[in-house]
């Protein structure tokens, strides 16, 4: 069906995130010079500018800068009653566009995949993997629909679902005898080479908190930005990473991993979504997945001490 909304105002929000029009015409894969028109057409019709040229791309005018939130939500709006529509009384159909941490790829991807391809064919299901910043700049952005992020302690927002909750472990070389007991105190990490993500990553911020509460120095040697870094650094003999439980180690006969206690460090997986694309059919069935199936999934690959 036709679109609602004229898409050149489509254009105009994704020049205005943007900030340039070579940079929207490749977003849209099309000539700078269409862009550059749609732009022209919309002013000609508001009879005003909407953005001014600057040496390093366009910005927007004081109209321009009124008008943005307020075609966002329309075209929010627009596409939910577009996929209202098209999806009346049957099948979910339409792009779903999902984030995914490094460490959650192995165990929800292919699971996400064969129940979307068995049970709703018609939706197309776009993945992406990447950090926790950006995969919530992602979301910030509207490039994508959801994405499970990672929440340090109290952190989890009002409108997001936890899927699962879990405290951390300090992870070691399997033959050390520092992790093969069942729990260790935070204050004992303090004298230990640590192999930690880089800021701005939450763990760092959190760590670095109570270290000025408990009056002590944790000692970072390495920064690495995966659990799959941390872990084969740690299995090189590089030091010790603060990891979860919830992923699994990637080789039992090389890693091991003690409970981190007084206090315990809970981190949360949640579900996180955008306010920048419309809350279709199709994306709710995913997100419903994700809330009833992930926790499960999840839950056989905590480590158990």
């Amino acid at each position: 069906m036709q679109s609602i909304l004229d898409s050149k105002w489509l254009v105009f929000i994704k020049v205005a995130e943007l900030g340039s029009l070579s940079k929207a015409a490749h977003a849209f894969n099309v000539p700078q010079s269409m862009i550059s028109r749609h732009i022209a057409q919309l002013e000609e019709q508001c009879g005003t500018r909407l953005f001014n040229r600057t040496g390093r791309g366009v910005v927007l005018t004081e109209l321009g800068y009124e008008l943005l939130p307020r075609i966002i939500n329309l075209a929010i709006e627009c596409g939910a009653i577009e996929d209202d529509i098209r999806t009346y009384g049957g099948e979910p159909i339409g792009e779903v566009r999902v984030g995914l941490l490094p460490a959650l790829v192995r165990q929800l991807s292919g699971a996400l995949y064969r129940y979307v391809k068995e049970h709703h064919p018609r939706i197309d299901l776009h993945l992406s993997e990447g950090s926790n910043v950006h995969l919530e700049e992602m979301i910030e952005e509207g490039r994508i629909d959801m994405a499970l992020l990672l929440r340090e302690g109290e952190m989890v927002k009002q409108e997001e679902a936890v899927i699962a909750e879990f405290g951390l472990m300090l992870v070691g070389q399997s033959n050390d005898p520092l992790v093969q007991q069942p729990t260790i105190k935070l204050r004992d990490l303090q004298d230990l080479p640590l192999i930690v993500p880089s800021r701005p990553h939450p763990l760092r911020a959190r760590l670095d908190l109570l270290a000025r509460q408990m009056e002590c120095k944790f000692d970072c040697i390495v920064e690495a930005d995966s659990n799959r870094l941390q872990h084969e650094l740690v299995a090189a003999g590089g030091g010790y990473a603060i990891s979860s439980g919830l992923f699994g180690l990637e080789n039992q006969q090389r890693l091991s991993a003690s409970l981190i206690v007084e206090p315990e460090l809970h981190r949360s997986v949640v579900l996180a979504h955008t306010i920048r694309r419309p809350n279709t059919r199709a994306a709710r069935v995913v997100q419903q997945w994700f809330e009833k199936q992930a926790p499960q999934i999840l839950k056989g690959m905590i480590v158990n001490r």
